[in-house]
C-alpha cells in the first residue's frame, strides 16, 4: 500500500492547504464550528464553508494577515469555557486587519497544525513573490546538494543509474532507512507517473531521499527557527542554541564551526547555512544528546565524608544466572567493575588443596579459585572509577583458609590494600578523595584490645541469618565463627557490627562501623522510623541487600531506601529490569564513578528530612518539569512478541521516581502502526520537590502486543537533563543502548512561577499558573528559641516575595538592592538558634520535655534550621539569577538598539551601568574569598 507522504518543504505545506482539511473554529462566545478550510489556487486568500456568508465574505486574503500564533495565546482561547479541552499543540491563530481581529483554529493533530502555521506564515513573509517557491522548489541548496550526489555516482553519466545503485545511495546517506522501504518508495513515485522500471531518474531520486529522510517534526522546527527560509544561518543557529538549548556564551565561530561539521553540501559550509539534513544530523548528534555532558567527569566534591555518598553496589557478584541455580562466574566481577560498581561481594568458602573458593551454595557444580577472582578484582579495580572499592567479605572459611586469604590479598593487591586504624579524634569516615585507588574490606573485626590470635564473631551468612529468624525456633542468638587476627588486621573503617536500635547506635556506635540490614528489615524501619533513618546515615554507612525470599534474584527498589539516605543498596547485576533500570541511570551521572553525593538536606549535621515526605521539603524550591514528547525513531519490534510482521503500535510512559510527593506516571496516545518515525506531540508538566533525588525513566512500549510489549527506556537523573530539543537514546531490557533508536523530546525546567534559570527555562515553554506556597517555621515548645525564631518570620516572607515576583524588571532590581539585607537577618536567625544545638536535650529536660515530647521538640529545632539554611541559600541563588537576567536584558536591548536614545552618551550610561553589575558580582566574589 501506498506510504503516506510526508511534509518535506513549504511546497509540500502549501498543496496540503489547496487540498484543504476540517478545522475547528472557536469563538469567543465559547461556541466551536467544524468548518471545511482551503486555500486558494493563486494562494491569494483563505476560505472556509460551510458559512452563513455569501463565498466572497467567508475568505481571509493572505495581505491581511498580520500574524499567525502557534498555542491557545489570545482572548478567544483564554475566555472560552472548552479551552481547557482544547490541545495546546492544535491550537493557532490567525491575527488579521488593522485591528488585528483572530481567526482561532483547532486542528485534529499537532503535525496538521504545524502545516497551516508553517505554510501561511512562509506565504505572510513572501507575499510580494507568492510564486517564485513554486518554481523555485528544484534550485533549493538541497536540491543542489541531491543532484551532485546523484551525478557522482552516475558513472555513465546518463542522468539515470539502476534502482540497487540508488538505493544503496540512500542507504549510504541515511542508514537507518530500511531497503524495503526504499524500493517501495521508488516504485510508488514511478507508479504515480505510470511507468514500470527497474532504473531511476535524478528527479525520481531526489522526490524518494525528501519524502524518505525528512522528519516533518524537524522541518517544522527548522521553518520555526529560521524565520520562515529553509535552512539556519549562524544568527538563526546562535538564537536557538541560546534561547532552546540553554547554551552560554555562544559565538557566531561557534555556530559557524556547527555548521561545517554538520551540513552535508558543500556549498553549505561555504556559505554558512545548515539545510534541514545537516540540521537532522546535528539534533542526533551526541551534542544534542539529553544527558549533560558536565556530568560525564566527575563533578560533584569529593572531599565529604563517605557516608555522604550513593555508592555503587552489588550482592551476588559471583553470579550471573538466578541465585537458586547459577554457576559462579568470573565475568560477574567484570561486568560489575566495568559498570562503575564500588561495593562487591565475596562469600568466600574452604575449597580442597588448602585452596579458598567462590561458589554458590545452591550450586556447587561450578566454584572459582578465591585467587583468580581478586586477580581480577585487581586487573579491573580502577578501569571504571578511580575511587575506593569497598569488598564485603563473607567469610565461611576455616582458620587455615583464612590465613591463606589474608596471605593472597596481600600479595595480589599490596599497598591498594587500606588497613590504616580509623583514628578516635575523627568523627566522620575519610573522603573517596582521600582513598582514591584504595581497595577496602568489609568484614568482622576482634576487639583491638587483646592480643588473640583467634576469636569467635557473628557469621556473615546473611541468607542462613535470615532463614533462621525466620523459623519457629528462632531464638535471637547468632551462629558464632572463629577469626583470625590476621584476617581481622585487614578490617579497618568498614567494620560489620549488628544493628539493635538507633538509640543506642547514635550514643555507641563508631564512625568506621557498618550495618547491614536485610530489605524486609530495612524496609520496616524505613516505615516506621523515616527520620531517625534519615540522621542515622549522616555519620554511618549502612548497607541493604535482597530479601532471601527472592530467589529468581529479582531486585528491591533502591529509590526507596536512597530517600533514608542509605549508602549501599546492594543489587542484583544480572537481573535487568525496572529496579536495574534506575540503578544504572542513577550511576550515570558524577562520570560514573559509582559515588554520587547526597542532597545536603541529607548531610547537614542539623537538618529535617522525612524519607515519607509527601509535601514540599523545608528550604527547597520544587521545580516544574516540562516535557513534550515530540516522535520516535526507527523502533523496533519488542523481543519476545510472538505476532508475525514488524508493525508496532508504540506509546510512550514517562515515570518519576523520587519521594513520594514526587512520583507520578503518565503516558502518550497511541501511534497506529508506525515504528519508523510516529508523531505523539504531546507536553506533560511534573513538580519536582526534591530535584536531587529525583529520576525520568522513558518507556517505551507497544500497545498491540502478543508476549511482549517492552520495546526501549532511558533512565536519567533529573539533575543530568540537558534543556531544550533533544533525542533520549533508548537502551534494550538488559540495558545496551540501540543503535538509532531514540525519542525526539523537548525539556524546560522552571519553577512553579514561570521563571528559573535561563539556560534550563528555554524559551518556547508554556508557563503555568503562579502558586505561592511558603514553609512555615515549627513552634518547638522551648520559649528562648521560640522567640529567637519568630525574628525570623517576617525576613522569610520578604524573602519568599522577592523571590517570587522577580520576573519583572523592577522587582528584579529591588531584589538585587535588598537580598543581602534580607538574607544578613536570616543568617543571623540561624547562627542565634545554632548556639542552642548542643545543650538542646538539656533545655527540654528543664522545661519537662520527655519522651516523644522531647523527639519532636528536637525534630521541629531541626526542621526551623533546614528552613532558615534552605531559604538563605535560596535567596542568594535568586539574587544571582536576577543580575543574570538584567545582563541579558541589557546586552539584548544593546545589540537590538533600544537604548532611550541613540546618543554616544546613552552608549556610555548602558555601559557603565553593565560593568556596575559586574563589579558588584566581582565584590562579592572578593568578599567570599
Amino acid at each position: 500500500m501506498p506510504s503516506e507522504k510526508k511534509i518535506s518543504s513549504a511546497s509540500d505545506c502549501i498543496t496540503f492547504m489547496q487540498a484543504g482539511c476540517e478545522l475547528k473554529k472557536v469563538r469567543p462566545n465559547s461556541r466551536i464550528y467544524n468548518r471545511f478550510f482551503t486555500l486558494d489556487t493563486d494562494l491569494q486568500a483563505l476560505r472556509w464553508e460551510p458559512s452563513k456568508k455569501d463565498l466572497e465574505k467567508a475568505k481571509l486574503d493572505i495581505s491581511a494577515i498580520k500574524e499567525i500564533r502557534l498555542g491557545k495565546n489570545t482572548e478567544t482561547f483564554r475566555n472560552n469555557g472548552l479551552a481547557d479541552q482544547i490541545c495546546e499543540d492544535c491550537a493557532f491563530s490567525i491575527l488579521h486587519g488593522e485591528n488585528y481581529e483572530s481567526l482561532d483554529l483547532v486542528a485534529n493533530s499537532a503535525d496538521v497544525a504545524n502545516i497551516w502555521v508553517s505554510g501561511l506564515r512562509y506565504l505572510v513573509s513572501r507575499s510580494k513573490q507568492p510564486l517564485d517557491f513554486m518554481e523555485g522548489n528544484q534550485n533549493t541548496p538541497r536540491f543542489m546538494w541531491l543532484k551532485t550526489v546523484f551525478e557522482a555516482a552516475d558513472i555513465d553519466g546518463n542522468g539515470i543509474m539502476l534502482e540497487d545503485t540508488s538505493v544503496e545511495l540512500i542507504k549510504q546517506l541515511n542508514p537507518t532507512l530500511k531497503e524495503s522501504k526504499i524500493r517501495l518508495k521508488f516504485k510508488e513515485i514511478q507508479k504515480s507517473k505510470e511507468k514500470l522500471t527497474t532504473r531511476v531518474t535524478e528527479e525520481e531520486f531526489c522526490e524518494a531521499f525528501c519524502e524518505l529522510c525528512t522528519r516533518p517534526e524537524v522541518y517544522f522546527l527548522l521553518v520555526q527557527i529560521s524565520k520562515n527560509k529553509e535552512y539556519l544561518d549562524a544568527n538563526d543557529l546562535m538564537l536557538f542554541l541560546e534561547a532552546e538549548q540553554g547554551v552560554t556564551h555562544i559565538t557566531e565561530d561557534m555556530c559557524l564551526d556547527i555548521i561545517r561539521r554538520y551540513e552535508l553540501s558543500e556549498e553549505g559550509r561555504q556559505k554558512g547555512f545548515l539545510a534541514i539534513d545537516g540540521f537532522t544530523q546535528y539534533l542526533l548528534s551526541s551534542e544534542c544528546n539529553i544527558f549533560d555532558p558536565e556530568q560525564s567527569k566527575v563533578a560533584q566534591d569529593m572531599t565529604q565524608p563517605l557516608s555522604h555518598y550513593y555508592i555503587n553496589a552489588s550482592h551476588n557478584t559471583y553470579l550471573i544466572e538466578d541465585q537458586f541455580r547459577g554457576p559462579a562466574d568470573i565475568n560477574g566481577y567484570v561486568r560489575a567493575l566495568k559498570m562503575g560498581c564500588r561495593s562487591i561481594e565475596l562469600d568466600v568458602n574452604d575449597g580442597s588443596d588448602n585452596e579458598p573458593i567462590l561458589c554458590n551454595r545452591n550450586n556447587m557444580t561450578t566454584h572459582l579459585s578465591f585467587r583468580s577472582v581478586i586477580e581480577v578484582i585487581n586487573k579491573f579495580a580502577f578501569v571504571a572509577s578511580e575511587y575506593p572499592l569497598i569488598l564485603c567479605l563473607g567469610n565461611h572459611c576455616s582458620l587455615p583458609q583464612q590465613k591463606v586469604m589474608v596471605q593472597q590479598m596481600k600479595k595480589v593487591f599490596g599497598s591498594k590494600l587500606y588497613t590504616e586504624a580509623p583514628l578516635l579524634s575523627e568523627s566522620y569516615l575519610p573522603s573517596p578523595e582521600k582513598l582514591k585507588r584504595m581497595i577496602i574490606v568489609k568484614g568482622k573485626k576482634l576487639p583491638s584490645d587483646t592480643d588473640v590470635l583467634e576469636g569467635e564473631v557473628t557469621d556473615e551468612d546473611e541468607e542462613a541469618e535470615m532463614s533462621r529468624r525466620m523459623s519457629v525456633d528462632y531464638n535471637g542468638e547468632q551462629k558464632q565463627i572463629l577469626l583470625c587476627r590476621e584476617l581481622s588486621d585487614l578490617v579497618s573503617i568498614c567494620k560489620s557490627v549488628q544493628y539493635r536500635d538507633f538509640e543506642l547506635s547514635m550514643k555507641s556506635q563508631n564512625y568506621w562501623e557498618i550495618c547491614s540490614f536485610s530489605e524486609t528489615e530495612a524496609s520496616r524501619i524505613a516505615n516506621e522510623y523515616p527520620e531517625d533513618f534519615v540522621n542515622y546515615n549522616k555519620k554511618f554507612l549502612s548497607r541493604i541487600y535482597p530479601s532471601a525470599m527472592r530467589i529468581d534474584s529479582s531486585n528491591l527498589n533502591p529509590q526507596d531506601f536512597w530517600n533514608c539516605g542509605c549508602q549501599i543498596v546492594a543489587m542484583n547485576f544480572q537481573t535487568p529490569g525496572p529496579m536495574m533500570d534506575l540503578h544504572t541511570g542513577w550511576f550515570l551521572q558524577n562520570g560514573g564513578c559509582g559515588y554520587v553525593l547526597r542532597p545536603s538536606i541529607m548531610r547537614d549535621e542539623v537538618s529535617y528530612f522525612s524519607a515519607n515526605t509527601k509535601g514540599i521539603v523545608p528550604g527547597v524550591s520544587p521545580l516544574v518539569l516540562h516535557i513534550k514528547i515530540i516522535s520516535g525513531q526507527n523502533f523496533p519490534k519488542p523481543k519476545g512478541a510472538c505476532a508475525k510482521g514488524d508493525v508496532i503500535d508504540p506509546y510512550v510512559c514517562i515515570e518519576i521516581h523520587g519521594i513520594p510527593a514526587d512520583c507520578s506516571e503518565q503516558r502518550t496516545k497511541t501511534v497506529q502502526q508506525n515504528s519508523d518515525n510516529p508523531i505523539f506531540d504531546e507536553t506533560f508538566e511534573f513538580q519536582v520537590n526534591l530535584p536531587e533525588l529525583a529520576m525520568i525513566r522513558f518507556v517505551v512500549l507497544d500497545d498491540d502486543y502478543i508476549g511482549d510489549e517492552f520495546i526501549g527506556q532511558y533512565t536519567i537523573p533529573f539533575e543530568c537533563l540537558q534543556p531544550g530539543y533533544r533525542h533520549v537514546p533508548l537502551r534494550s531490557f538488559v540495558g545496551d543502548i540501540m543503535e538509532h533508536v531514540t525519542l525526539f523530546v523537548h525539556i524546560a525546567i522552571t519553577n512553579r512561577s514561570g521563571g528559573g534559570k535561563p539556560q534550563k527555562r528555554s524559551l518556547s515553554v508554556r508557563m503555568g499558573k503562579k502558586v505561592r506556597e511558603c514553609t512555615m517555621l515549627r513552634n518547638i515548645g522551648l520559649k528562648n528559641i521560640d522567640e529567637i525564631f519568630k525574628v525570623a518570620v517576617h525576613p522569610l516572607r520578604e524573602a519568599i516575595d522577592m523571590r517570587e515576583n522577580m520576573q519583572m524588571i523592577q522587582e528584579s532590581r529591588f531584589l538585587i538592592e535588598m537580598a543581602d539585607t534580607v538574607q544578613e537577618k536570616i543568617v543571623q536567625c540561624q547562627k542565634a538558634g545554632m548556639e542552642f544545638h548542643e545543650e538542646l536535650h538539656n533545655l527540654g529536660a528543664k522545661e519537662g520535655l520527655k519522651g516523644r515530647k522531647l523527639n519532636k521538640a528536637t525534630e521541629s529545632f531541626a526542621w526551623n534550621i533546614t528552613v532558615l539554611k534552605g531559604q538563605g541559600d535560596l535567596l542568594k541563588n535568586a539574587k544571582n539569577e536576577a543580575i543574570e537576567n538584567m545582563k541579558q536584558i541589557q546586552l539584548a536591548c544593546l545589540s537590538c538598539g533600544l537604548s532611550k536614545a541613540p546618543s554616544s552618551g546613552a552608549e556610555v550610561k548602558s555601559k557603565r551601568s553593565l560593568e556596575a553589575i559586574e563589579e558588584k558580582e566581582s565584590c562579592e566574589d572578593n568578599g567570599k574569598l
